[in-house]
């Protein structure tokens, strides 16, 4: 009896051990680094003009492309999921082109289009007045196209799956289209679509091979919380960069523990 669950235990125990050196160790590791000597020496260390300059590029980035991506990858899912045509198949593999693309690749195409000297459209950029690299939108535009697939991939299996019904219904019935949206769709797709969000989200954030090739890593103007890690850690200023990569994983922690409280919330609320 015991011997027969002797593989299943063993694996549970592979399985803690993994995640305990993959995920949990350097977790904490990072949280006793950043506090160890005290929530004083954190508090000192998190309070520089660079460190508040970095978590704000950090949250402006992230609030001007998940809003983006949201609204582009629903619209991508929509018409994958609802529509049959030739190049269906291409477009779904390029809504995937960035997973499969470095991130630096991604930061060196945008430096190639948007470039001040060298750029295809620098040029006439630099003639306008626009500066695109090493500058906010140039920043933007690499975090949109990392983020780009995570909405339009959790979305497209959802509607796939709901069908057209309830849909085709709700038109015999006199519903307008944004009725439709708001009244039957968008609560068949609200997991899916949070999960989509919350990814986007994550990955905004903690965003750092394309982000620095554009942005240039300049200290103070155009880093963000990753790279004034990478910043500071290669300049020996350890606590800082600890106490960054601490604000960082808060932040994921608060992205996870928003998303349990919505979920209890809708649950709430449709079982009343």
């Amino acid at each position: 009896m015991h011997s027969s669950k002797l593989p299943q235990y063993s694996l549970i125990f592979l399985a803690i051990a993994y995640l305990g050196l993959v995920l949990f160790i350097p977790a904490i590791s990072v949280f006793y680094e950043a506090f160890h000597k005290g929530i004083d020496a954190f508090l000192e260390a998190a309070s520089t003009r660079e460190f508040y300059q970095a978590i704000k590029m950090t949250v402006i980035i992230a609030a001007i492309s998940v809003p983006l991506n949201t609204v582009f990858g629903l619209c991508a899912a929509w018409v994958i999921a609802r529509n049959q045509f030739k190049g269906r198949a291409l477009l779904m593999s390029i809504i995937d082109l960035p997973f499969s693309i470095s991130p630096v690749v991604a930061g060196l195409m945008i430096v190639l289009l948007y470039g001040d000297r060298n750029g295809w459209f620098g040029e006439w950029l630099v003639s306008h007045g626009i500066k695109i690299v090493f500058s906010l939108p140039g920043m933007v535009i690499a975090t949109l196209f990392v983020t780009f697939p995570f909405v339009a991939r959790e979305v497209i299996p959802v509607l796939e799956e709901m069908g057209t019904e309830q849909e085709e219904a709700g038109r015999t019935l006199g519903a307008n289209d944004w009725q439709i949206f708001w009244n039957i769709i968008l609560p068949g797709i609200r997991w899916g679509l949070l999960y989509g969000v919350l990814l986007t989200n994550a990955r905004a954030m903690g965003e750092f091979g394309a982000v620095a090739i554009v942005s240039g890593s300049i200290i103070g103007r155009t880093a963000t919380l990753p790279i004034f890690v990478e910043q500071a850690y290669k300049n020996y200023l350890t606590e800082a960069a600890f106490s960054a990569a601490a604000v960082l994983a808060l932040l994921g922690l608060v992205t996870l523990v928003l998303k349990e409280i919505l979920e209890r919330h809708t649950h709430h609320r449709g079982t009343h």
